[in-house]
């Protein structure tokens, strides 16, 4: 379990994407000081630890109520994670992110920066909501589902540090040093999204023999 508890920080982690979030922060809080920075940055990781721990907790529910096997959703949702990692390798993400942050600032309605797009779309976005799905469906046990909302506490604990320190951060790594590690964590996570996608194409042929057994 160690190991796959190990998988799924690094997953998240690289999804969530702290280091890319800083610059994007601190085009969004220009005006607050630091205590105001890290009161939003708390706000934006308590917002999405709750979106998340309620789509690991009863995600697969869901997926069940809709028909939807977890070989399938273990194969597309490592399809959608390589094309993350795809975005993060290439420096893609970092452009879409930014549309997100700017409509966010060009729109007066949207003056709580915390919930949008902080906390949805860009902490907890599709990547991690998917992410954390894959995880609840290989720890079913009440342990693990308990260890799986650890993992997720962990990581936006982490995530949190970064954006509390957004200032020093960015001046300590600079764009070169964001980009080189962006680069690393993306082809991370694309040999973790194609394992994904290796289980769910086993599950879903092992699940298709069984039903040819069944029926001969």
């Amino acid at each position: 379990m160690f190991d796959l508890l190990l998988s799924g920080f690094v997953t998240l982690f690289v999804i969530i994407d702290p280091l890319g979030l800083v610059p994007l922060f601190l085009a969004l809080t220009p005006e607050m000081n630091e205590k105001e920075r890290q009161r939003t940055a708390l706000r934006a990781c308590l917002i999405a630890f709750a979106i998340l721990t309620v789509f690991a907790l009863f995600g697969l529910g869901i997926l069940r109520t809709l028909g939807i096997t977890l070989g399938a959703f273990r194969v597309a949702g490592g399809l959608f994670l390589f094309w993350i990692a795809f975005e993060l390798v290439f420096e893609k993400r970092n452009e879409r992110k930014q549309r997100s942050a700017n409509k966010a600032v060009d729109d007066p309605e949207a003056a709580d920066v915390a919930a949008f797009p902080m906390a949805i779309p860009l902490i907890a976005g599709p990547g991690a909501i998917s992410a954390v799905i894959l995880l609840s469906g290989s720890l079913p046990s009440l342990g693990g589902q308990a260890a799986l909302v650890g993992v997720i506490f962990t990581a936006l604990t982490v995530s949190f540090a970064f954006l509390a320190l957004a200032h020093r951060v960015d001046r300590f790594l600079g764009v070169t040093g964001r980009a080189v590690i962006s680069r690393l964590l993306g082809v991370l996570l694309a040999a973790l999204a194609v394992q994904f996608v290796a289980d769910g194409a086993a599950e879903l042929i092992r699940t298709s023999q069984q039903g040819a057994t069944a029926l001969s």
